[in-house]
């Protein structure tokens, strides 16, 4: 039987090993909730020290560098995140007292397959917690890219990039966005709820939240806790998790009752149900992912919004014209939020900025040229196509779609616009494009 205060230390640790072997952060704290009965307060204690260290891993390991004998990289990984568990309190959470980060981490390595090990931990913390109250920080880098890369826990490659697209300044600015907590905004099913309704909802329940004023049906909860599936009308149906940003795209694509609508990426199929409760449950979508998976977690989430003119065909959409003939010109409105590299997200996804890199990009730039060459012939004379993506790296967005737009007359870039992490109106980091046939 663990000490209070130990098992959602312990939750934390098992997530950052099955992150550290590739797992994504998400599934990877789904998992270790399923697996420990944990209170409220220890799942919000467990999810903030494994995303938080999750984020500062580079930082962290810098101070294991400078803390230990062995380096990060060369430590046993049971170790080297056991030891990101104790140093992200003393560093990062000065709501815990150190003697608490301490006690609970070496008492981990007792009980957890590290007992020899337990003094080094016990040494390597004490140290770290001396470094932090004399004030000594990390050695000092020459070049700006190597600075921002320390300061903020993203990759160098990143760092380099975000001066060259937004200057110091403003590379400082997405940086800092990149290790802020997410808000939680929630876009209100109109067919089954109104703002003001599902606001009084939340607030009789002790649920505070506000409206957000670029979102006509969006809420962003300001405080509330607990499985958010245990809110007032989730399982009605009245509302879904979705951020800002992403609730900002499909009203570019202005659905309308009774059309044909082609969702070409879907899942998770935030934006399928958005376009259903836009167009008011009438006409026809097509929801297409290649993953008959995650395409099904789009079907169930459609049957609990109450959408019934939502289509499902788990297809590759670059070759769709084959699989479909029928399909040409088909469409009026295409939606193709494609495969990204995802670095608008990252304050989301803290795992992402250490699973990306750029040869990766060049193959989701690829990938996403072809989408847009595959979904072109389904689009009916005079329809509308919106493209967007969750990242920040112009050539997947700007850039992209100027050389699309380009080489396919009369197509009509008619507007684009990219949102940055730690944009005034808050979210993630999205961009999207409207192009019009002629």
């Amino acid at each position: 039987m663990l000490k209070k205060g130990l098992l959602s230390r312990l939750a934390a640790w098992e997530i950052l090993q099955t992150v550290g072997r590739g797992a994504y952060s998400d599934i990877a704290i789904d998992h270790s909730f399923r697996k420990y009965s944990l209170s409220i307060a220890d799942r919000a204690l467990a999810t903030e020290l494994a995303c938080g260290a999750i984020r500062q891993r580079l930082v962290l390991d810098c101070w294991i560098d400078c803390l230990a004998k062995v380096s990060a990289e060369k430590q046993p990984p049971l170790l080297r995140w056991l030891l990101h568990v104790g140093l992200y309190q003393i560093f990062y959470m000065d709501r815990i007292p150190v003697s608490a980060a301490v006690n609970t981490t070496v008492e981990l390595a007792k009980k957890k397959n590290l007992k020899s090990l337990a003094p080094v931990v016990n040494a390597i913390l004490r140290e770290a917690i001396r470094a932090r109250d004399l004030g000594k920080e990390l050695p000092g880098l020459i070049e700006p890219q190597d600075r921002l890369s320390l300061k903020h826990s993203i990759p160098t490659w990143l760092a380099y990039e975000l001066i060259e697209w937004k200057g110091e300044k403003g590379a400082e600015i997405i940086a800092k966005a990149f290790n802020q907590a997410p808000a939680i905004d929630l876009r209100v099913n109109s067919k089954r709820s109104s703002v003001k309704s599902l606001r009084q909802k939340f607030q009789d329940s002790g649920i505070e939240s506000k409206l957000i004023e670029t979102c006509p049906y969006g809420l962003t909860v300001t405080s509330g806790a607990g499985d958010l599936r245990q809110w007032p009308g989730y399982e009605q149906g009245e509302w879904s998790v979705q951020d800002r940003s992403a609730q900002w795209v499909v009203p570019l694509l202005e659905p309308r009752s009774g059309e044909v609508v082609l969702d070409a990426c879907s899942a998770p199929g935030g934006k399928t149900t958005h376009l259903a409760e836009l167009m008011n449950d009438i006409g026809e979508i097509w929801a297409v992912d290649r993953s008959p998976k995650r395409l099904q977690k789009v079907s169930l989430n459609a049957a609990r919004l109450g959408h019934h003119c939502i289509k499902f065909l788990s297809a590759d959409a670059t070759n769709l014209i084959e699989l479909k003939p029928s399909w040409k010109g088909y469409f009026n409105k295409i939606l193709l939020d494609v495969p990204c590299s995802g670095l608008g997200t990252l304050a989301r996804n803290p795992d992402a900025r250490w699973r990306m890199s750029p040869s990766q990009i060049e193959g989701l730039i690829q990938l996403q040229f072809n989408l847009l060459e595959g979904i072109l012939p389904l689009l009916k004379p005079g329809g509308r196509i919106v493209y967007s993506t969750c990242t920040i790296h112009p050539d997947e967005n700007f850039r992209q779609i100027e050389k699309f737009v380009s080489m396919h007359q009369p197509l009509n870039l008619e507007r684009q616009k990219q949102i940055w992490p730690g944009d005034a109106q808050g979210g993630d980091g999205f961009y999207a494009a409207i192009i019009d046939s002629g």
